[in-house]
């Protein structure tokens, strides 16, 4: 018996949006990345981007736990002696919510070409309204604890 892979033309992407108001935003990341990474597919090879294109509504909504609020720093280098930013969980918060609950996915897809792939999947918005409609997003769930 051999062993048979998908090709591009086999795999049908689906859409999904995730309302993000009320969800933790590591249960909220998890899922979105397995989805991304294609794990939820039954087509699902580990060297093949498999995954489904997946919109965040209510990025700003989204809660942290503990204190992530007020420990958790972002840390950039600019190239420059001395370069080394910082910006804490808060301020990048209020600025750019998109951007944290996006962070937080990308961190856990692989860091290659392949998870390069996966993350242009990904499309966060700040508030209720998005510009994918054409493309018939199911609505997904996710267990809010």
């Amino acid at each position: 018996m051999d062993t048979r892979f998908p090709s591009g033309q086999e795999i049908a992407r689906k859409w999904f949006v995730v309302d993000g108001s009320g969800l933790t935003l590591g249960r909220l990341a998890s899922r979105v990345a397995s989805i991304l990474a294609g794990k939820e597919n039954p087509m699902y090879t580990p060297f093949i981007d498999t995954g489904d294109h997946v919109i965040i509504i209510n990025a700003e909504k989204v809660k942290v736990t503990g204190m992530k609020a007020d420990q958790k720093m972002y840390r950039h280098y600019t190239g420059f002696p001395g370069g080394l930013r910082e910006e804490g969980f808060r301020k990048r918060f209020d600025r750019a919510p998109e951007r944290v609950v996006q962070a937080a996915i990308l961190g856990m897809l692989p860091k290659n070409k392949l998870g390069k792939a996966m993350g242009k999947k990904l499309k966060v918005y700040k508030g209720d309204q998005h510009e994918h409609q054409a493309q018939k997003p199911e609505v997904l769930a996710v267990a809010a604890r």
